[in-house]
């Protein structure tokens, strides 16, 4: 796989270099509520614009349907990305028509556009070959060369992901490289104890690399609203929690190899609970109570991991050689439920191996508990990415840039 150092020797001077990064950033509105995607991607476009490159940027946002939708430009990102860099960054109001060509024809050596969401076009992300390569054939009129940097989109079979690395001359950049080689220490050669942590809401969503971990895991603590299947599955009362009744016996079947395989799988002990789930919006004070984790009562809602729940989680982590976090172990945007979240946060940055948050909504919710990134190894831009190369997944994206 070509690095930009590569591209560098080779050189990219005056040439006009397309780089698939990953704006996809959390919005409210027109204001970005977290930027780490942007400041990931950022040093890769400054060295290319250092080295002369004429950088065109595109990435998506959001899932509009295939046609333009003001609530998913990327104008702000573009605006948020010239402050990063601190310089002007030039930003095309369509991706491959006539603002696009003209920005892309206007750029200096050494200056930087962004161009309009890659999803107003249905091209982009269509299952249909033709109608994805026509689109990277557009595509690749704007450049002389191809710079993958999105990671966060590398599992996605898309036109500016899959389909455009292969009618220009390639590399994958800085933040690719990174991220791959993080991923290569969870799956080959790992220092142990080896302790995975898994939140989020629906246990279906990490069946597959919780079926791998199973060999390759010391410790899977399991947190979040995923944690009441494997709950319901010990035969204990949930109330009202997130439940997939239809996932019982495959969650049955991973406890019983888990233990023929001596993976040590922690659920949690007790649970804080609540008959209403919290107001998001104002964050208001909740109503809830702490309970053991067979206790649940029938009417209410298992919300975060509690205090003893905790403190298991962290003693589990704080010993490992090597720790991987994806997902909140609770609701984590409201303050009375982020107690659990903010305890494996802080274990991972209390443990001396190598830690990584696997992206997505545990990223955002380490920037947004004021915790220190620059403490944990390695917070990873891509949730979903990392979650399908540790299933030992073919990523198109990465495989585009391979050859």
């Amino acid at each position: 796989m070509k690095t930009i150092d590569d591209l560098a020797t080779e050189g990219v001077a005056g040439k006009r270099v397309f780089v698939r990064a990953d704006l996809n950033v959390p919005m409210d509105g027109t204001i970005i509520t977290d930027d780490g995607r942007i400041r990931a991607v950022a040093p890769t476009i400054a060295k290319l614009a250092g080295l002369g490159a004429k950088v065109i940027v595109a990435s998506h946002l959001g899932r509009p349907k295939g046609a333009p939708d003001p609530a998913f430009s990327l104008a702000p990102a573009a605006e948020r990305l010239g402050e990063i860099l601190g310089r002007a960054v030039a930003f095309a109001t369509d991706t491959v028509g006539e603002s696009a060509a003209s920005v892309v024809a206007g750029l200096a050596d050494g200056q930087v556009a962004v161009l309009e969401n890659l999803r107003f076009n249905a091209g982009e992300t269509s299952k249909d070959d033709a109608e994805r390569g026509a689109f990277a054939d557009r595509l690749a009129e704007l450049a002389d060369l191809y710079v993958g940097d999105g990671f966060g989109a590398v599992h996605r079979k898309h036109a500016s992901v899959y389909d455009l690395p292969k009618r220009l001359p390639h590399a994958a950049g800085d933040l690719i490289a990174t991220e791959v080689g993080v991923l290569k220490k969870l799956t080959e050669d790992v220092k142990r104890p080896y302790t995975v942590v898994l939140g989020g809401a629906k246990v279906s969503d990490k069946l597959a690399v919780i079926d791998e971990l199973l060999g390759k895991a010391d410790r899977l603590l399991i947190g979040g609203g995923m944690a009441y299947t494997f709950l319901k599955a010990k035969g204990y009362e949930v109330g009202i929690s997130l439940l997939q009744e239809d996932q019982i016996p495959t969650v049955t079947e991973y406890m019983e190899r888990a233990a023929k395989n001596g993976v040590e799988l922690v659920l949690p002990v007790d649970v804080l609970v609540s008959a209403d789930f919290p107001d998001l919006k104002t964050k208001a004070p909740a109503d809830f109570e702490t309970v053991d984790a067979d206790k649940i009562p029938s009417d209410k809602e298992g919300l975060d991991i509690g205090p003893k729940s905790r403190e298991l989680f962290a003693s589990k982590i704080v010993d490992a050689e090597t720790v991987f976090w994806n997902g909140p172990v609770g609701v984590a945007e409201h303050p009375d439920y982020a107690g659990g979240t903010t305890a494996i946060a802080q274990a991972l940055l209390d443990s001396t191996g190598f830690t990584v948050v696997g992206g997505g909504d545990s990223a955002a919710a380490v920037r947004n508990l004021g915790f220190d990134e620059s403490k944990f190894g390695h917070i990873s831009t891509g949730g979903g990415a990392s979650l399908e190369y540790l299933e030992g997944k073919t990523l198109p994206g990465l495989a585009a840039l391979e050859d």
